[in-house]
């Protein structure tokens, strides 16, 4: 193995014009690869996190995903007459049961769920309108299913639990209606009746629709505005895995019966648009470690082509069609190895340098970083995939070197 390596490494170092071209496209192709990959995914998981964290992962709706059956047509299946268009009862809208339905959900393993009861408002306020959804909660399981508390710049939902009359309202309602902290509010519901509420709460997503279209109050005082007393319109949940959502929905409609739908299924066009842009990015990066690989093979074929009488001489000598083989494998992957080290570190130079860039987009006033994902798996897919794009780009040439006919170049050279 000693003799091997001593002459791959002199194999190499006799064309070191070309040796350094072609590690200088591997060092380049793994650097790029980990810049490219790391931005993509950085991207990736800071828009999943923008999607997933500020909205649940599981909404229970206080709706069916198919209408019940006739009761008549559940009694006699095969009956002779059927009966259409046959008006249901009318009830309250509402999840029917919904303390034990929340009861069963938060007995899952790894839930976090609370109730909430939301419809459509006008807030007035100094003769000024604005229409809102108006959502009654339970602020201490609120806050463990949303990060609405952590956008309140004044106030917060606790405040809800001390003040029955209390509001909680986001700053682009606030800026609209000249209110502040402490201010009071009226609030007029479909059916005409009214209450004056105190704000207690003020929050800032950066969503201008969300901040000037949604308020919160206690949930038993949105039962009482709406009409809807001891009923929920939804149950909002959080996972510790949100990639569990889906099987976790299905669990809970099947045994519940209301349509539960995840993030997952609520989303499934923008996952689908994120997997052929991982599709397209890893197309792009590995094109470029195939490029540099193309430059490895072009080095190792003009060194069997320069070397064919020492290959002759070699295998005169008792070399195997193997030990040639292996020679020209271990130039391709020491050039894959050494490659792979220094494109290691410059593309953690270039994922620092991007991840220091500032942008500010026009209008908004925070300075948004660039997203670059830290991830160990990213470095070891750059350098498998030069190693094996290396050892590829010298196999043909090994393999030409391993059929060389000693006799016939010597001969040929006598």
């Amino acid at each position: 193995m000693t003799i091997t390596l001593d002459v791959a490494l002199a194999h190499l170092t006799s064309r070191k014009r070309q040796t350094l071209v072609s590690l200088t496209g591997v060092v380049l192709g793994v650097a790029f690869f980990l810049a490219v990959s790391g931005l993509m995914r950085g991207s990736e998981n800071d828009f999943l996190k923008r999607l997933v964290d500020n909205s649940p992962h599981i909404t229970v709706y206080d709706d069916v995903r198919q209408g019940r059956a006739q009761p008549a047509a559940l009694r006699w299946p095969e009956a002779a007459v059927s009966v259409h268009n046959v008006r249901p009862l009318r009830e309250t809208r509402g999840i029917r049961g919904w303390p034990q339905r929340l009861a069963f959900i938060e007995g899952l393993p790894g839930v976090r769920a609370a109730p909430v009861l939301a419809d459509a408002a006008v807030l007035t306020f100094a003769g000024r309108q604005q229409g809102v959804t108006l959502s009654g909660v339970v602020p201490e399981k609120m806050k463990h299913v949303t990060t609405i508390e952590e956008k309140m710049t004044e106030g917060s939902l606790d405040a809800l639990a001390a003040d029955p009359n209390g509001v909680v309202v986001g700053r682009g309602l606030v800026d609209k209606f000249s209110l502040r902290l402490g201010g009071t509010l009226t609030v007029l519901a479909a059916d005409g009746s009214s209450r004056a509420l105190r704000v207690v709460g003020i929050f800032r997503t950066g969503n201008a629709t969300y901040d000037e279209g949604q308020a919160f109050v206690l949930l038993k005082r949105a039962q009482s505005l709406l009409g809807r007393e001891n009923r929920v319109n939804r149950i909002i949940i959080q996972l510790g895995d949100p990639y569990a959502a889906q099987s976790v929905a299905q669990t809970i409609e099947a045994a519940g019966g209301y349509k539960a739908v995840s993030w997952i299924e609520a989303s499934e066009d923008l996952l689908s648009l994120l997997l052929v842009r991982n599709v397209i990015m890893y197309s792009v990066v590995a094109a470029i470690l195939v490029v540099a690989a193309f430059g490895i093979y072009n080095t190792i074929s003009t060194i069997v082509m320069e070397k064919t009488r020492d290959i002759a001489i070699m295998k005169s000598m008792g070399f195997h069609a193997r030990d040639l083989r292996r020679i020209f494998l271990l130039e391709g992957l020491i050039v894959g190895l050494i490659g792979s080290a220094l494109g290691q570190l410059l593309g953690l130079a270039l994922m620092q340098l991007l991840g220091q860039i500032e942008i500010r987009p026009p209008g908004v006033t925070e300075v948004v970083h660039l997203p670059i994902f830290w991830g160990v798996g990213q470095f070891a897919q750059a350098a498998a995939f030069a190693m094996a794009s290396c050892v590829a780009a010298s196999y043909l040439p090994a393999r030409r070197a391993g059929r060389v006919h000693p006799v016939d170049i010597l001969r040929g050279a006598a």
